[in-house]
């Protein structure tokens, strides 16, 4: 282990070495901590303290469960440390400045030229990311109750883990070691000082020109907060489009408004090379039409997708079966190849978000502590990007209902008839949902707006209670707000049941009752 909080700031890559990242280190692991006596056998051995990690930990102590938590680096995982927080505060950054850049839109005129002091922008989301780390600390777990073990946690048969030289044994485990940054095997980029998402962050001074490779969530969310903060960024991806797992009109509006602020955006490229010349990295590529090109950048973001974390971890001495790219092999009930060992989140996981690996950790305790039978597939889980304007998605696309055999019918709202959004100026966007034909089952939704994210929980609920489009038109809502799109599609589909049929037998209805 570590001897110093300079060692463990290197190991772990929290840099720079200052009071906010000592703060972190100090709650996500203590130099000076010291495993426990382990009190052997244990309810439930939990291998990997981020986000699914600590739900199934603190969830099982609650019940009063014996229960050992396993983490090799930092408590929080990637969400704390260098995913969903620090990420979600470099945006809210950015947003800042762009609305005040768009302020004159509004007869606002803020007078001098906007500046940007990039370090005190990054030392917030370090300060930031300390003060919430405290919810996911080691010292806030050992008074939960559960015995906290640093190190690497290694199999050492069907219902053992050793860690720090010590044996743990278990009834149950369930194995939530996440996943990390995909490097693509591109000539000379193993050679190059590029950045993944657990490195960007510890960046204090401003790049001029970023690069990114993949045009993903991560890779666009990131390339619109630091072209908004100031640097040229282009983006590089090698399908057709951007974020290709969204609804295609809505990439296509979020490509708009990633150009508007500036990002040079270049689709259909392959990575040929990277190399260095005179201090800057060197992206040579082969663009859609078959010519190559080159574009230097002094700083380099690979966003190129996620692993599972399922390396050296004695898992065929566990009799866990796995695939170092899908990730670990579970049934419906999240059990992995051991029935004694479970996984939960990005390691077992095709929905690599924060909300679907706290979702799937409840689910295991159920399963792992109490026999019970509750599937994954059951699950109901959306996500969003948070770009702006955000996409947020929760079901099935046409494409993919139509490849299950189900006709869908759809029903869109555009923001520019929505008023809250014509009076906020942001009227690109729209709700888009997808009904069963013939019914109000809605099977899948695509939100695109600034707040979408807050917006898509309207229609997960409808999915998770079993309720139609139309119930959401008799929900009153305050006046106005953008959520409005949202309820408009469900007065859509009301207007599809009155039928010519149903219209006659309405007007003939009310003829006869003026003469009442």
């Amino acid at each position: 282990m570590p001897q110093s909080i300079h060692d463990t700031v290197r190991t772990f890559q929290v840099l720079p070495e200052d009071g906010h990242n000592a703060r972190l280190l100090a709650a996500a692991h203590p130099p000076d901590w010291r495993n426990p006596v382990p009190r052997n056998p244990y309810n439930l051995v939990v291998v990997g303290a981020g986000p699914a990690g600590l739900v199934a930990a603190a969830g099982a102590a609650g019940l009063g469960a014996r229960v050992a938590l396993v983490e090799r680096r930092l408590m929080g995982g990637d969400c704390l440390n260098y995913g969903c927080v620090p990420s979600k505060a470099l945006l809210r950054c950015a947003l800042a400045v762009a609305d005040m850049r768009a302020a004159s839109e509004y007869g606002i005129h803020p007078g001098e030229e906007i500046q940007v002091d990039f370090g005190a922008v990054m030392a917030r989301l370090r300060r930031l990311r300390a003060d919430l780390s405290v919810h996911d600390s080691v010292q806030r777990f050992t008074h939960l109750g559960v015995d906290v073990f640093l190190g690497h946690g290694c199999f050492t048969g069907p219902r053992t883990l050793e860690v720090a030289g010590q044996t743990l044994r278990f009834a149950r485990a369930v194995i939530t070691t996440g996943s990390r940054a995909s490097v693509p095997s591109i000539p000379g980029l193993a050679e190059t000082a590029y950045h993944t998402n657990e490195t960007i962050f510890t960046l204090t001074e401003r790049p001029a020109h970023v690069g990114v490779i993949g045009g993903g969530p991560i890779g666009c969310e990131l390339a619109q907060a630091l072209q908004r903060l100031g640097s040229q960024v282009t983006v590089l991806q090698s399908g057709g489009r951007i974020l290709p797992r969204e609804d295609a009109a809505a990439a296509a509006l979020v490509h708009r408004a990633l150009e508007r602020d500036g990002v040079r955006i270049m689709v259909g490229t392959t990575m040929t090379a990277v190399t260095a010349h005179e201090g800057l990295h060197i992206l040579r590529y082969t663009d859609a039409t078959g010519q190559h090109g080159a574009v230097g950048v002094d700083a380099l973001l690979v966003a190129a997708g996620r692993l599972p974390n399922v390396g050296d971890m004695g898992l065929e001495k566990a009799g866990v079966a796995y695939d170092r790219r899908l990730g670990i092999q579970v049934d419906a009930r999240l059990r992995t190849t051991n029935p004694r060992i479970f996984a939960a989140g990005d390691v077992c996981s095709r929905y690599q978000f924060t909300h679907a690996a706290d979702a799937t950790a409840r689910l295991v305790l159920a399963n792992a502590l109490f026999m019970g039978r509750q599937k994954a597939s059951a699950l109901t889980i959306p996500w969003c990007t948070y770009t702006d304007p955000q996409i947020a998605h929760v079901g099935l696309t046409p494409a993919q209902a139509a490849a299950t055999g189900v006709a869908v019918t759809t029903f869109v709202q555009p923001l520019a008839a929505v008023d809250r959004a014509v009076l906020d100026g942001e009227t690109d966007g729209f709700a888009k949902v997808h009904v069963k034909q013939g019914t109000s089952t809605i099977v899948g939704a695509t939100i695109v707006a600034r707040h979408a994210g807050d917006m898509i929980g309207l229609y997960t609920m409808l999915m998770t209670q079993g309720l139609g489009l139309g119930a959401l038109a008799r929900v009153i809502q305050p006046y106005p707000t953008q959520a409005e799109a949202v309820r408009k599609t469900a007065e859509a589909y009301n207007r599809t049941r009155l039928t010519p049929l149903v219209k006659r037998l309405m007007t003939r209805w009310l003829a006869w009752r003026r003469g009442c």
